[in-house]
């Protein structure tokens, strides 16, 4: 009996104002939704008192209506009860995140939008909000079929600066001339900062990858110290 009892989950009680009723559960209080999925009624929090751990609540069908307005990012303070030795969530109440993460969210929607001039005005967008997320959608943005919407997407990335180049590195052997270009036009432009990520990615390429990093090291006028390795080893010439 005694090991029965041991092994049941913890009481867990939502203390409420001073002088009201307690009432089962507790409230977890989360700075970022990481995911929301509708077809499991399931959310996934970031627990930032645990070093940014992330845990999957389930959700019951009456904050289900809930469920469907929150959206990764968010902010929300959650009360959750124990059932069937399960964490489910019973409500949320949503702290919208910031403007600009709004704004951002809405233009990489844009960005897959079918009209171009959409795509153009999101592609611009994303480099002045300065969203890191939207590195891989305006790498892919490169190959759009309209060139304006190439080029806001080639000048945001500049913009974005260092974040951008590990994902560009891998187009400096693509097969297309004008990715491959736009690649190396764009680390170029960026400068100073992206001299790290080139070093580093320099470690693990392979040999074709590695002329080509190489090469556009050279053109900004940097190359290998000789007998160092990792970062170390890029230094500005002259």
């Amino acid at each position: 009996m005694a090991d029965e009892i041991s092994q049941q989950p913890p009481k867990l009680i939502q203390i409420g104002p001073k002088g009201g009723a307690k009432k089962d559960g507790f409230n977890l209080v989360t700075e970022k939704v990481v995911s929301v999925n509708l077809a499991l009624k399931q959310l996934e929090v970031e627990l930032l008192a645990y070093d940014g751990k992330t845990v999957v609540l389930d959700v019951a069908e009456e904050a289900l209506e809930d469920l469907q307005k929150i959206k990764p990012g968010d902010g929300a303070t959650i009360r959750v009860v124990e059932e069937g030795g399960k964490r489910v969530a019973k409500s949320f109440r949503i702290r919208s995140k910031d403007p600009n993460a709004a704004k951002a969210d809405a233009m990489l929607v844009d960005l897959k939008d079918t009209h171009w001039l959409n795509r153009k005005y999101a592609a611009e967008s994303l480099g002045d909000l300065k969203t890191e997320r939207a590195v891989g959608p305006l790498v892919e943005a490169l190959g759009d079929e309209v060139g304006d919407v190439r080029q806001r997407a080639y000048d945001s990335l500049i913009k974005l600066g260092a974040v951008s180049v590990p994902t560009l590195i891998p187009l400096l052997v693509s097969e297309e001339d004008e990715r491959r270009q736009f690649a190396t036009e764009i680390i170029r432009k960026i400068g100073k900062p992206a001299v790290e990520p080139l070093a580093v990615a320099l470690n693990e390429a392979d040999d074709r990858l590695k002329g080509r990093i190489m090469k556009v090291l050279d053109r900004m006028g940097y190359k290998p110290k000789p007998k160092e390795e990792g970062v170390k080893q890029i230094s500005a010439q002259g």
